[in-house]
């Protein structure tokens, strides 16, 4: 942002502050990283007598149409902070934003976020013993969050009641993911439905990395725009994914005892978890993590933001094929046997390094010297050799993958040898995209007869 631009935007915050906070002037404006919507900005707001007011600013990014409105989401943060759901005081809601465009204004409040840090480093281990009782009765007050006023009826927007299956299904069909993996646990979903599922409000991305916790525990809820009307199950499964465990050995988030933790939401909540019910949401939740990689890696392949981030994140949908073969108990691909040729996925490695070119263009060669220019030209020269090496010398895959995916979706069973093949493939995909991946497993130690069958 250039100087002229920070002023402006410094000028709107002051204006749509006066009328709670009095005249201030804005110190600090940065931006830091956001999501996949939404920008966050943070700031300062100063009074005449010097006094602080430590502030965010989150709005909708330009072009995208994710999640909930800020207007809806007031509402819902509103109804959370009644039942005692932590959360950023809001400041100005999106009605006082216009001006900034969709977005609210919070009190910034002093903590970590970053799940690797909370989950492994040392400095946070007397946090790690308290976080996870803290997380049960946290989303046991988000589940008790009445409905009234806050569900979409007929020309009032509110949260939306979705089947998952058939939402799975729409994703996959978008963004034309061709995987046997994927359509095994979505025939597996369809065939095992939860009967008579609770129904309330739940966060839809309830997880280590979306709470904001400090060396007391969690201070607030981060990242409601996915919010919607649903299976309370299903924020507690997100929350155990191996995905949201950022490398920690335990089932919760990376940091507690499943039993534990279920022990503390019934305590809390009033309502035991059925553990097949969880099951069920472990896979469903896999599975659209699976998917928003995919749709992730489109939003860079389609030109719509051209990103390495984003494009790298498509060749995590092997990790969830690998967790999803996991939790349906398909045995694992031998280690002394040979893995075959596949299609490892988008973006290709081509690709790959198309986007790795593109972003040395964008962001590194603007700010070098003469020296260092001509140095990274060099790079992409050779970058571009390889692009157009690896786009010309594709191997044909062993066997017929996209087959296999429609024998699965049109109702067959797969033999034994058949899904050895389908597990090979995967394997073979994380063999490339993350090798460290496959040494440990996705599945959380149940205690309940799963009535499983792959195949069938």
């Amino acid at each position: 942002m250039s100087r002229g631009e920070a002023d402006g935007m410094e000028a709107q915050l002051a204006a749509v502050l006066q009328p709670v906070l009095g005249v201030v002037h804005i110190d600090g404006l940065v931006r830091l990283t956001g999501g996949a919507s939404r920008e966050t900005w943070s700031f300062d707001a100063v009074a005449d007598d010097g006094s602080r007011t430590p502030l965010i600013l989150q709005r909708a990014r330009p072009g995208t149409m994710m999640g909930l409105s800020f207007h809806v989401e007031d509402r819902l943060l509103a109804a959370a902070a009644a039942r005692g759901v932590p959360i950023a005081e809001v400041v100005v809601d999106a009605a006082g934003c216009v001006s900034l465009g969709d977005g609210r204004i919070t009190r910034r409040i002093d903590g970590e976020a970053l799940g690797p840090k909370l989950v492994r480093g040392a400095e946070w281990a007397p946090v790690r013993a308290v976080l996870p009782a803290q997380m049960a009765r946290a989303l046991a007050a988000i589940h008790s969050i009445p409905l009234d006023g806050l569900e979409t009826t007929d020309g009032h927007e509110g949260l939306v009641e979705e089947d998952v299956v058939a939402r799975l299904r729409a994703g996959i069909d978008q963004v034309e993911v061709v995987s046997p993996a994927f359509e095994l646990a979505m025939r597996w979903l369809d065939d095992h439905r939860p009967v008579d599922p609770r129904r309330c409000v739940v966060h839809g991305d309830f997880r280590i990395g979306n709470l904001l916790v400090d060396p007391s525990g969690l201070r607030a809820v981060l990242d409601w725009e996915l919010a919607q009307i649903g299976d309370p199950v299903s924020d507690l499964a997100w929350l155990c994914l191996r995905a949201w465990r950022f490398g920690g050995p335990e089932p919760v988030g990376g940091i507690g005892a499943l039993d534990a933790f279920l022990a503390d939401y019934e305590d809390a909540s009033g309502f035991a978890v059925d553990l097949e019910q969880f099951r069920w949401w472990m896979l469903a939740g896999t599975l659209r993590w699976g998917l928003i990689c995919a749709v992730q890696a489109h939003r860079h392949l389609d030109g719509h933001i051209r990103s390495v981030e984003l494009a790298s994140i498509g060749r995590r949908v092997a990790e969830n094929e690998h967790d999803l073969l996991d939790l349906l108990d398909v045995a694992p691909h031998p280690l002394d046997e040979p893995l075959p040729a596949v299609d490892f996925g988008r973006p290709s490695a081509a690709e790959l390094v198309a986007a790795v070119r593109g972003h040395l263009d964008d962001e590194l060669l603007s700010r070098l010297s003469r020296g260092d220019a001509f140095g990274l030209r060099v790079v992409r020269h050779a970058l571009a050799i390889v692009e157009r090496e690896l786009a010309a010398s594709v191997p044909s895959p062993a066997f017929d993958e996209p087959s296999l995916a429609a024998r699965i979706r049109g109702g067959d069973a797969l033999s034994d040898a058949e899904l050895r093949q389908v597990r090979a493939a995967v394997a073979a995909r994380i063999s490339v995209a993350n090798p460290d991946w496959a040494a440990e497993s996705a599945s959380v130690d149940i205690a309940a007869g799963s009535g499983r069958d792959a195949g069938a």
